[in-house]
């Protein structure tokens, strides 16, 4: 199988100077001060959809069916099994576990070898390939020795716990690392092509530097070449601008949408169009002047500081992290129908991934082992949910 190995970019591993250390990432304000106030919503500059689409309602519900499994690690990524089963990478110990969805049994596969963790680094977005019926293959995003990169694995569930991953398969190389800003939300979207949000690793110029590989939405084939129809020539980059995006999803109608760290001000959540520049650093939140795509919604970083992102039922759910909350924000096209909502506050910590269960289900993972906020140290589960 070919693989692209994208040269190594400028990158830097140093904290931000000024409005970010490596202990106030996941959008804190180092300062401590109380920037509270409510999130807001934007039109945004692409199409909003057909007049005929329809907005769900402008207040939803969320009820947690169940706790799926409990005991977990600093989980990171979750990919959901054809059947029902799951698999949760751990971004410390960097091992992948298949969970029984209908027992919590967890199952360990195997630790993903080349993996270095550190600070927000390590084994981070999990998903299965376009073809895994027949082909088996998982992708994992992780923190090197030197680089942030794109491995594949085969998974031979027929092998005794933690001998079923397969040898690493490089496919993508090169996005700079750092202690903080390391991205990692992986997906295949609708078109089967792979998906991959970056980080800056905190050097801020490498977001609107269209050579760099930080502070990106990257869009490849399965063997890691830049997809047919990327916006800039022989590139991997799909659009531009961002601090540190961990969270990308699609809607019913196969329109991207990205989650996204915010520094002092405003997190947000774009609706992503090819070759789009969504600011950052110029530019945190909406009125960033022309040349840059406003968020459809935004939350001060103290009620948000999202990471991953799911549709369903009209919306996108939006898991928080130093928010410890989980986000509505009911759609009609690429613009907010209403304000958005949110749920769970405080009750589960701090919320790293949330994914599509079917219908009007999703799966939430916690995040309170990872050594942040004030709920380190406490257990990490997974829960079913049903939302409207």
């Amino acid at each position: 199988m070919q693989r692209r190995a994208v040269p190594a970019v400028l990158a830097a591993a140093l904290l931000l100077t000024a409005g970010c250390s490596s202990d106030s990432s996941d959008g804190a304000d180092p300062s401590g001060t109380d920037r509270g106030a409510s999130p807001t919503s934007t039109a945004q500059s692409s199409p909003a959809g057909s007049p005929t689409e329809q907005a769900p309602p402008a207040k939803g519900s969320v009820k947690v069916l169940r706790t799926v499994a409990t005991g977990l690690n600093s989980p990171w990524g979750l990919a959901p099994l054809p059947g029902g089963d799951l698999l949760v990478s751990s971004r410390d110990e960097a091992t992948i576990t298949r969970i029984d969805d209908k027992t919590g049994k967890k199952t360990e596969l195997g630790e993903v070898p080349g993996v270095s963790p550190s600070g927000e680094g390590g084994l981070l977005g999990i998903a299965l390939s376009p073809d895994y019926a027949s082909d088996h293959l998982i992708y994992a995003y992780f923190t090197s020795a030197s680089d942030n990169r794109i491995v594949r694995m085969l998974y031979d569930d027929k092998k005794p716990s933690g001998e079923q991953l397969g040898a690493p398969d490089t496919v993508f190389r090169g996005i700079p690392k750092g202690v903080i800003h390391n991205g990692g939300r992986i997906a295949f979207g609708p078109d089967k092509m792979l998906y991959a949000g970056t980080g800056e690793s905190g050097d801020t110029g490498l977001s609107q530097d269209r050579k760099s590989l930080g502070g990106k939405i990257l869009r490849m084939t399965p063997d890691g070449e830049p997809a047919p129809g990327n916006p800039f020539p022989d590139s991997p980059v799909y659009s531009l601008g961002h601090r540190n995006v961990q969270g990308l999803a699609w809607d019913d109608k196969q329109r991207l949408f990205a989650s996204e760290f915010g520094q002092d001000t405003w997190d947000e959540l774009n609706a992503i169009k090819p070759g789009d520049n969504y600011g950052w650093p110029e530019a945190e939140g909406k009125g960033g002047g022309s040349g840059f795509h406003d968020p459809v919604a935004q939350w001060r970083t103290d009620e948000a500081s999202p990471s991953g992102i799911a549709y369903a039922e009209g919306s996108v759910w939006m898991a928080g992290l130093r928010g410890e909350r989980l986000w509505r924000i009911p759609l009609k096209g690429t613009e907010a129908a209403a304000d958005p909502q949110s749920f769970l506050e405080g009750e589960y910590g701090r919320l790293r991934t949330v994914a599509p269960a079917g219908g009007d289900r999703l799966w939430l993972v916690t995040s309170n082992t990872d050594g942040r906020g004030d709920a380190k140290g406490d257990d990490d589960r997974i829960l079913e949910l049903e939302v409207r």
